[in-house]
């Protein structure tokens, strides 16, 4: 009986995939409602439910709260949300930043690597733990005032991706519960459905996820461990004030609970806003890269590991696909040494500010909201406007954004929003783009 319900109701989904696929339903199209639709088909509510969950599953349509389900403009991606560059000459969905003359900035520490005896040194094989020069640097770029680090806790990975995959393995198993913000990471959700990890939305506010969702969530049903993005959050560009912080610190210490903080942009963040690893080192596992700071093909992840994870940890990342480079980790080494990598941060900080001002004078007015200490811009569409129609309309004038359902923790609660990132094109690109999305959303009210 069990598989005959689970073939009905498969067989439901066919059908209305099969309707897309011929475009007998089109895209932006609403279905009707799961109890209107169970009518319709002499079906129980249940089996109704079980078919939209499906055709939710298969990037078919989209559910957007208080408004129904909607056929999405295109069938999803097989990859990870976000993997790849968009093929619309104008990328607004990858946040690459770079700022004029990095190359060159860049090139200066190479040079004395590249002789016969360095060179020779920076390509042997090297493993998770690095040197302890690299330990050293990395542990004083995660550093803030009043923390530092240990040398010895500082673990090293292929990429930023790898680092996080690593700490989901070592903290969840198979079919544990992981608490994230509502709005989160694309690629922690292709991490999660990979690693058989069941995401589970915790409640937020302007000031990021509040402590009260925190601790009801998990008594109600354990989490193995808690993903945030503390600070310069992605797509809503935020960070947490230290109160904030220091109320979810309290938390992980009186549930026991673990926290993977992801800090790749949290070198964009406010000044004097301090990690969550600052606040409860013994509770977090800190995850960061170099690609936002530097460059995206500098592939060097790590990890700030609590003594008490490090060996789990460790053994996570090795059996990864993605090590780290021994070149790569000796590059990065020379450039935290000259003040190559804070002088580039810095400037990305400026021009992080000045491209938030430009989305917020030409969209702001629109809904729009940007933080001058971020790259993304959140933009919560007016009527009656719905993500997948307008990211379908700005892609037939050469312009990729993405719909704020490729944030979405839960796929059935996808805003009415879309994900401006501010960051690849150059600013008179940028500005021609951000006017031409303004033209369009104006047209369509």
């Amino acid at each position: 009986m069990a598989e005959e319900t689970r073939q009905d109701y498969q067989g439901l989904a066919d059908e209305v995939a099969e309707r897309i696929a011929v475009g007998a339903l089109r895209p932006g199209e609403r279905l009707p409602t799961q109890r209107a639709y169970a009518r319709r088909r002499g079906i129980a509510p249940s089996t109704a439910t079980r078919v939209y969950r499906e055709l939710v599953r298969r990037g078919l349509v989209a559910g957007e709260v208080g408004r129904g389900t909607f056929v999405r403009a295109a069938p999803a991606a097989g990859g990870p949300a976000l993997a790849e560059p968009a093929a619309a000459p104008i990328d607004l969905e990858l946040n690459y930043p770079v700022i004029p003359d990095q190359a060159a900035l860049l090139a200066r520490a190479l040079g004395p690597l590249l002789r016969g005896d360095a060179l020779e040194d920076a390509l042997r094989p090297i493993g998770v733990v690095g040197t302890a020069a690299a330990r050293e640097r990395f542990a004083g770029l995660a550093a803030e005032d009043g923390w530092t680090p240990a040398p010895a806790s500082v673990l090293f990975a292929g990429n930023g991706k790898q680092a996080a995959a690593a700490a989901l393995s070592a903290l969840v198993p198979p079919g544990g519960r992981l608490g994230v913000e509502a709005l989160t990471y694309p690629v922690i959700k292709g991490l999660a459905q990979r690693l058989a990890i069941t995401l589970v939305p915790l409640r937020m506010d302007e000031r990021g996820v509040t402590p009260e969702a925190l601790i009801a969530t998990h008594r109600a049903n354990p989490l193995r461990a808690v993903y945030l993005q503390p600070r310069s959050h992605n797509p809503l560009g935020h960070s947490m004030d230290d109160a904030r912080r220091d109320e979810i610190a309290n938390v992980l210490r009186h549930e026991g609970m673990y926290a993977i903080e992801d800090a790749v942009w949290s070198f964009l963040a406010p000044p004097g806003t301090a990690s969550l690893a600052s606040a409860a080192p013994e509770r977090v596992v800190r995850v960061d890269s170099l690609s936002k700071r530097l460059a995206p093909g500098l592939s060097v992840g790590f990890l700030v590991a609590p003594a008490s994870l490090h060996a789990e940890l460790a053994n996570a990342v090795r059996s990864s696909p993605a090590l780290p480079g021994a070149f790569a980790l000796e590059a990065a080494v020379r450039w935290l040494g000259d003040g190559t990598v804070e002088r580039i941060s810095a400037a990305k900080r400026a021009d992080a500010a000045a491209r938030a001002r430009l989305a917020r004078a030409i969209l702001g007015g629109l809904g729009a909201s940007t933080s001058e200490h971020s790259y993304s811009c959140w933009w919560e569409l007016p009527e009656p406007w719905r993500a997948e129609t307008f990211v379908a309309a700005a892609a037939g004038l050469g312009i990729a954004v993405t719909p704020g359902a490729a944030f979405a923790a839960d796929p059935r609660s996808a805003p009415r929003a879309v994900r401006i990132g501010l960051a690849s094109p150059t600013l008179d690109v940028l500005e021609d783009a951000l006017r031409s999305l303004a033209e369009l959303c104006r047209a369509g009210t």
